[in-house]
């Protein structure tokens, strides 16, 4: 196995995502954003890249769905927070 195939199969590649996507939060709270704000943002990016990880260390399919299942709530609540939910008259 070739080093580029083993650091996706172990999960490595994801967990460097994961990793910078944890960069951006601090980053972005250091530059003025608010906590909860930058969360919600960045959440369903987190959920996704776990669900990701789960699927390149052969983990079993609940590992795998749950994570993709939660990064939509807290998708909507972020549409939600920055208003572009509402309903258009």
């Amino acid at each position: 196995m070739d080093a580029v195939t083993a650091f996706f199969a172990s999960g490595h590649a994801a967990d460097l995502i994961l990793a910078v996507l944890a960069a951006e939060f601090v980053w972005l709270v250091m530059r003025g954003g608010k906590p909860l704000d930058v969360a919600l943002a960045l959440g369903p990016a987190v959920f996704i890249v776990l669900a990701l990880r789960g699927a390149l260390t052969g983990a079993d399919w609940p590992l795998i769905a749950l994570p993709l299942m939660l990064s939509f709530p807290v998708h909507i609540a972020d549409l939600m927070r920055r208003g572009m939910l509402a309903k258009r008259l």
